[in-house]
C-alpha cells in the first residue's frame, strides 16, 4: 500500500507513457500514406495528359486522312478530265469516219445507181479514211511513218511478213513491198511497219545445172 492508500504501481506492468519508438513508427506510416497518395495523383495526372495527347494525335491523323482522300479524289477527277481531252480528237476522227463510210454506203445502195463503183474513187476514199485516223493519232503524239519499196530492211522499224526472191544483188535485203505503215512516239517505235523483204536466189551448183541440162559424163 502507498502512503495515500493506493496500491503501488509496478514499472513492469506496462502502464505509463508510450515509448518514443512506437510514436516514430506511427509517424512514418502516416508519411508513407501521404507519399502514396501523392504518387497516385501524379500517375493519374500523367495518364490523363497522355490520353489527351493521344486524342489530339488521332484527330490530326483523321484530318490528314481526310486531306489525302480529298486530294486523291481531285487527282482522279483531273486525270479523267485529261483523258477525256486526249480522247476528244479520236472521237472527232471516228465521227468523221462514221459519216464518210455511211455516205458512201448510202450512195452505193442507191436504187438509181447504174454504173459500177469507180475503183479510183473507192481508193481515194479509203486513203482519206486512213489519213483521218493518222491525224487523230498524231494529236495523241503518235506519228505514222511510211516505208518506200527499195529501202534497206531495218529490223528495229520493219516487221518482215513475206520474202520475195530477187535476182539483183542490189535488191537483196531491201523492202520489196509494204503491207502496213508503222507508228512511233517520241522516237520509240510502237508498231513496226509490215514489209516484204527481198532475198537473193541462191545460185544453182554447176553439177546440178549440168544434170538438169541432160549432160552426162561417159567416164
Amino acid at each position: 500500500m502507498s502512503r495515500d492508500g493506493e496500491p503501488p504501481v509496478s514499472e513492469a506492468s506496462g502502464a505509463g507513457p508510450e515509448p518514443p519508438r512506437a510514436a516514430d513508427a506511427a509517424a512514418d506510416e502516416a508519411g508513407a500514406v501521404d507519399a502514396g497518395a501523392v504518387l497516385h495523383a501524379e500517375v493519374r495526372d500523367a495518364l490523363a495528359g497522355l490520353t489527351a495527347r493521344l486524342d489530339r494525335e488521332r484527330e490530326r491523323a483523321e484530318h490528314r486522312e481526310a486531306v489525302i482522300d480529298r486530294l486523291h479524289e481531285e487527282n482522279q477527277r483531273l486525270r479523267r478530265g485529261e483523258l477525256q481531252a486526249m480522247l476528244e480528237p479520236v472521237r472527232t476522227a471516228l465521227y468523221r469516219l462514221h459519216d464518210q463510210t455511211r455516205r458512201e454506203s448510202d450512195r452505193l445502195r442507191a436504187p438509181g445507181l447504174a454504173d459500177a463503183p469507180d475503183p479510183r474513187r473507192t481508193a481515194a476514199l479509203l486513203a482519206a479514211l486512213a489519213d483521218d485516223v493518222a491525224d487523230a493519232l498524231a494529236r495523241l503524239g503518235v506519228e505514222r511513218f511510211t516505208v518506200e519499196p527499195g529501202a534497206p530492211y531495218d529490223g528495229s522499224r520493219h516487221r518482215p511478213v513475206a520474202v520475195t526472191p530477187v535476182d539483183d544483188p542490189v535488191a537483196d535485203g531491201t523492202v520489196t513491198d509494204v503491207q502496213s505503215d508503222g507508228f512511233e512516239q517520241s522516237g520509240k517505235v510502237l508498231r513496226k511497219a509490215a514489209v516484204s523483204v527481198g532475198r537473193l536466189a541462191e545460185p544453182v551448183p554447176a553439177a546440178e545445172a549440168t544434170h538438169n541440162g541432160q549432160t552426162t559424163n561417159s567416164g
